[in-house]
């Protein structure tokens, strides 16, 4: 009879404690839904607060892009006068280095002068001989030998 009732309070006692644990469960599961809801909470207001950020940031943004443009430097686009000779194939009128430039390849393709090979290369007619001195010059050298014949 004693092992009996050591069984039955044994049981008993097991119960209990499975009883325990599972209220403990709950109570732990109610903090952490209590935390989420705290952190989802919070995670609102963050993005709330970034998402405002955002649109002051994009609306400075487009007040200053309204009112700057931006420029060329003023030296970059000074005209310069031509030599004679780059005259020839150019214009006599003072214009800027880079409407030289351009008007420089407009020539060269036109008249066909660039390397079929090497397209970097331009082989030269009389009139670019006589601007760059040699008879194929390389298109980023160009621009170096350009500078003899262009002044302020």
């Amino acid at each position: 009879m004693a092992t009996r009732k050591k069984k039955k309070t044994a049981k008993k006692a097991a119960k209990k404690k499975t009883a325990k644990k599972k209220a403990n469960r709950k109570k732990v599961a109610k903090k952490k839904a209590g935390k989420k809801k705290a952190t989802k909470k919070k995670a609102a207001k963050k993005t709330k607060a970034k998402k405002k950020k955002a649109k002051k940031k994009t609306a400075k943004r487009k007040a200053k892009k309204k009112t700057s443009k931006r420029k060329a430097p003023a030296a970059f686009m000074a005209p310069l006068s031509p030599s004679k000779v780059l005259g020839d194939v150019v214009g006599v009128k003072p214009l800027p280095r880079t409407q030289v430039v351009k008007k420089l390849w407009q020539y060269i393709k036109s008249k066909k002068l660039q390397n079929k090979k090497n397209k970097r290369m331009i082989d030269c007619d009389p009139k670019l001989k006589a601007i760059f001195g040699k008879k194929s010059v390389s298109m980023f050298e160009m621009n170096k030998l350009l500078k003899r014949h262009l002044k302020k």
